[in-house]
């Protein structure tokens, strides 16, 4: 059976190891990106870094990931990664990310990646 982390490229993250921190390249640029999760919430966040020679640099803290919704969609920054990263269930199921459903049906995906395995390094 294909399924659609078959055909679409995603970020895999390992959600029983929050926070988790990693760096990967988005477009042609390497970032920082670290994901938590709020457990009286039940939502998870990230926090977003541009690399520089000694020091990682914040750009965006505390990123609320939302079904559906591209991180990042209201800020108007060119510091962004150019990839567009969407968490979603393909399947249509979920009305929002919750720690059972993340990573199991819905996947932060790259959306402007076109398949291709050079859009993220992890």
């Amino acid at each position: 059976m294909i399924t659609a982390q078959d055909v679409y490229d995603y970020i895999p993250i390992d959600k029983d190891a929050l926070p988790e921190r990693f760096d990967i390249e988005l477009g042609v640029e390497l970032y920082s990106m670290q994901f938590n999760y709020n457990e009286t919430g039940d939502f998870f966040t990230v926090d977003l870094y541009t690399k520089s020679e000694d020091e990682d640099v914040p750009l965006v803290l505390g990123e609320k990931l939302m079904l559906n919704l591209p991180l990042w969609g209201s800020i108007n920054r060119d510091s962004l990664p150019a990839p567009t990263l969407i968490p979603m269930d393909v399947g249509g199921q979920e009305k929002r990310i919750t720690y059972e459903n993340f990573m199991e049906s819905v996947f932060l995906y790259i959306a402007d990646g076109g398949g291709s395995d050079d859009d993220a390094t992890v």
